[in-house]
């Protein structure tokens, strides 16, 4: 599995279509996106994680950064996400993160 994170329209899905050379009907069919979302609430996130790993690509928008929440729930939104996106890049293969569109190989091989 591919981990791909970084900011909002920062280019990830973009990014993977071009390394795994997909089209979109392929990134819709062996991708997910925005799973940073799902981590909200979930009770058992090495779980949801080792169910994402089945995918060929998993995209997080990165949410830890900036300014903390006041608000307790947003804050453990934001816990929660670093959490999953912690125990996803363990499971990865590879992990980038993409940043204005640059890709930054984390873990793993460099694409010939």
């Amino acid at each position: 599995m591919v981990f791909i994170t970084g900011p909002l329209f920062s280019g990830k899905k973009e990014y993977a279509k071009a390394l795994m050379h997909w089209n979109e009907q392929e990134l819709e069919t062996y991708a997910i996106w925005d799973v940073q979302k799902l981590a909200a609430g979930c009770q058992d996130l090495p779980a949801l994680a080792q169910k994402l790993a089945s995918y060929q690509v998993v995209i997080a928008v990165e949410v830890g950064g900036g300014v903390v929440p006041t608000d307790p729930t947003e804050r453990a939104q934001r816990e929660a996400a670093g959490r999953l996106a912690c125990l996803l890049a363990q499971r990865a293969d590879k992990v980038v993160r993409v940043f204005c569109g640059i890709p930054t190989v984390l873990k793993g091989e460099e694409p010939v």
